[in-house]
C-alpha cells in the first residue's frame, strides 16, 4: 500500500471513530423507562476496535515519514513539521492582514478614528511568497506520498 493510500484510509478511520464518538453521545442517556438506539457497551467495544486499527494505521505512517528521504539530508517527517509551521505562519498573516484592512466608517469627525499599525502591503507579499513556498512544498510531499510504500510492522 502507499504512504497516499494509507493517508485516504487513516482519514477514513478518523472519520469512523468520530461517528462513533457521536453515536455514543446520542445513547449516553435516555428517558427513565425507555432503551437506547443502540446498546453503548457495542459501540464502545466498536470504538476500541476503530482506535486499534486508527492507532497501527498511524505508527505505519509515522515509520514511514521518517525513513523516507525528501532529499537535502531530510526525512518526509521534517518536510511535514515544515509544511505545517508554513500553514501556521501563512494563517497568522491571513488574519493580520485581514484585520488591519478593516476600515471603519465614520460619520462624523468625533467619532474615533482607526489606522493600520502594520504595512499591510509588505505583509501581502510575505504572505504570497509564503502561499507559494507552501504549494511547492506540498506538491513535493503528495507526490512523494504515491511512491513511498507504507512500512508493514
Amino acid at each position: 500500500m502507499k504512504l497516499a493510500e494509507a493517508l485516504m484510509l487513516r482519514a477514513d478511520h478518523q472519520k469512523k471513530v468520530e461517528q462513533l464518538r457521536q453515536r455514543l453521545m446520542r445513547n449516553a442517556k435516555v428517558q427513565d423507562g425507555e432503551q437506547p438506539a443502540e446498546d453503548p457497551q457495542v459501540l464502545l467495544g466498536e470504538l476500541d476496535d476503530a482506535i486499534a486499527q486508527l492507532t497501527s494505521l498511524i505508527q505505519r505512517i509515522n515509520r514511514a515519514n521518517s525513513a523516507t528521504d525528501f532529499g537535502d539530508n531530510t526525512t518526509l517527517t521534517d518536510a511535514l513539521a515544515q509544511r505545517d509551521t508554513l500553514l501556521t505562519r501563512r494563517n497568522v498573516l491571513s488574519s493580520l492582514v485581514q484585520s488591519a484592512s478593516i476600515t471603519h466608517d465614520r460619520y462624523s469627525r468625533s467619532e474615533v478614528r482607526f489606522v493600520s499599525t502594520v504595512n499591510i502591503a509588505n505583509l501581502q507579499r510575505q504572505l504570497d511568497s509564503i502561499s507559494q513556498e507552501y504549494r511547492l512544498l506540498d506538491s513535493r510531499i503528495q507526490a512523494l506520498n504515491w511512491q513511498v510504500e507504507l512500512i508493514h510492522m
